[in-house]
């Protein structure tokens, strides 16, 4: 009988890994191998296969289309074994990582989540706050929440909200903002990592799009959204995240106009991943949640009201 498997697993592994990442190290360091190694095991395979798998180009290693056209297959085969050896062992069933971005864990999250803990006190969850966009196929991660337009290769998502977004600025300067055509007249604070539309809502506004802004510039979202709230100007965010500091009166919306924009907040998983019962409940409370705050109920423990 033929051999099904013509080159090792840990081999094919590292194809899968290489081609993921367009480099040997990711895949080193992830089998615990040498760069070296890894070199070897696909000039081996591709001996083995008699066909070539990568081009190797200045940019890193690019699967050729016979390889590229199977990836979702390898690495949805590998999430499969992992996801069969969590089970068989019963590992992390009580612990649910997620990957998150900054602001959405300081704004939204870090506020609610013990409230997923006491619906599910068995579970623990455990959150990676980075800027970077983490692979979903880490056996060390269940799920991220991504802020965009949802369009990411290998992975399967579902949105849970984000869409709407508009100006909010601190009370401290609200006789400057009476209306739009005031933004010309005062300081709008840039935030460089924001992908929120400040022509669409300019538009929206019935002014132009083009319109020149200025004010300070921050590189950090958290520290944009400190600006606001401590007056230094007016701050284009997403409702969701702004619901809690309108609701205790940190900030207010001060023309009460929202734009729905295409990107939102979405619920990622690694394509093809089974989804356990940890991720579900965690997917099932957002569903609840997300619209909750949105229309500004925020948790009792945290004395606020309703905007």
């Amino acid at each position: 009988m033929a051999n099904p498997f013509p080159i090792p697993l840990n081999a094919l592994r590292a194809i899968e890994i290489v081609a993921r990442h367009g480099a040997l190290a990711p895949a080193a360091e992830e089998l615990g191998v040498t760069i070296g190694a890894v070199s070897q095991h696909l000039r081996r395979a591709e001996d083995r296969l008699g066909i070539e798998l990568f081009a190797r180009t200045p940019h890193g290693l690019k699967p050729l289309p016979a390889l590229a056209n199977i990836l979702p297959q390898l690495t949805g085969g590998f999430t499969q074994l992992q996801d069969g050896l969590a089970n068989l062992t019963g590992a992390h069933d009580n612990v649910l990582n997620v990957t998150v971005g900054s602001i959405f864990a300081s704004r939204w999250l870090i506020w609610r989540v013990h409230k997923f803990s006491t619906l599910h006190p068995g579970l623990e969850v455990r959150l990676t706050v980075t800027a970077a966009m983490l692979d979903l196929n880490r056996p060390d991660i269940d799920c991220g929440i991504r802020y965009g337009d949802g369009d990411w290769p290998g992975v399967d998502v579902s949105r849970i909200g984000g869409q709407d977004y508009q100006p909010v600025c601190s009370p401290l300067i609200r006789d400057m903002v009476r209306r739009p055509a005031d933004l010309a007249n005062v300081p709008v604070i840039a935030d460089q990592t924001s992908m929120l539309d400040w022509p669409a809502w300019l538009a929206r506004a019935g002014l132009d799009p083009k319109m020149p802004l200025n004010g300070p510039v921050y590189s950090d979202a958290s520290l944009a959204f400190d600006a606001a709230i401590s007056g230094q100007g007016v701050l284009l965010a997403a409702d969701m995240m702004t619901a809690d500091a309108v609701s205790d009166g940190r900030l207010i919306r001060p023309f009460d106009l929202p734009v729905t924009g295409h990107r939102g907040y979405f619920l990622a998983t690694a394509k093809g991943r089974r989804e356990p019962k940890k991720l579900r409940y965690f997917r099932e409370w957002l569903t609840e949640e997300v619209p909750a705050s949105v229309r500004g109920y925020v948790h009792q423990n945290m004395g606020l009201t309703t905007s």
